[in-house]
């Protein structure tokens, strides 16, 4: 596949390492420290970082299949600590973890290539059009996590992977369409200069495209254990907050 490179400072491995820390804090806030709102402020930024990151890992890869089938193998693995912070149940089907958000988008990015592959412009603006769609019907109707925004905003980066003035501004456009128009969520009262205004919780993501415009196409440090280390601290951090937090219920 494709590699697109930049004149940015910060490479995947960099990227990855702080999409990880800042996701850590917005679950720890969502179990141990709720009252530390600045904790999930700051969490917002990590999905549209992983979002950018499975787009880019999309291109980047050489075999498909096994990192699609390395990403179902995790999201099995990630369900239950997932139900367990979300549901405190082990089961809990009203809602998926992450993982299944990025396999449907990751389909839908292969099904693109593969219009693509076949030639003609107007067939593959129909696909994108459909596949659109698709990603926001199917990603909505079975829960995952950010429901069909989640795929949207992957596809948002599939589509605007060359890095220029014009990417930047529809990236921007998006995201802050999709999450402060779209999500919403809490809203937190400010005033400046005697100005009252509502800021949106959600808008902190927009945050992410920061860290997104500096990245620089490189891998960085690169080795296979980093790689399943990625995969498995999503699943692997879930639990052992539960895991604490549960204790600490039981403690107070």
């Amino acid at each position: 596949m494709e590699q697109t490179k930049s004149r940015g400072i910060i490479n995947s491995f960099a990227l990855h390492i702080i999409a990880m820390v800042i996701m850590l804090g917005d679950h720890m806030w969502a179990t141990l420290f709720p009252y530390l709102n600045w904790l999930t402020c700051l969490g917002r930024i990590a999905y549209p970082i992983f979002a950018f990151m499975i787009a880019e890992g999309f291109f980047r890869t050489k075999n498909f299949k096994k990192y699609i089938l390395r990403m179902l193998v995790f999201a099995l693995i990630s369900e239950i600590p997932f139900d367990l912070i979300y549901g405190s149940t082990a089961f809990y089907p009203y809602h998926q973890n992450v993982l299944w958000t990025f396999m449907i988008a990751l389909g839908l990015m292969r099904f693109l290539e593969w219009v693509k592959s076949k030639g003609g412009i107007v067939r593959y603006i129909l696909a994108s059009v459909a596949a659109c769609i698709v990603g926001f019907v199917v990603g909505t109707l079975t829960m995952v996590d950010y429901y069909g925004a989640g795929v949207l905003v992957v596809l948002l980066f599939y589509f605007t992977r060359k890095r220029n003035f014009l990417s930047f501004i529809i990236q921007f456009a998006f995201l802050y369409y999709v999450f402060v128009e779209l999500i919403g969520g809490y809203y937190y009262p400010v005033t400046i200069f005697g100005h009252y205004f509502e800021l949106v919780q959600e808008a902190f993501s927009l945050l992410a495209l920061i860290p997104i415009w500096l990245y620089n196409g490189k891998h960085g440090y690169l080795a296979k254990w980093f790689k399943y280390f990625c995969y498995g601290f999503y699943p692997g951090h879930l639990l052992i907050l539960y895991i604490v937090w549960q204790i600490l219920l039981k403690l107070a």
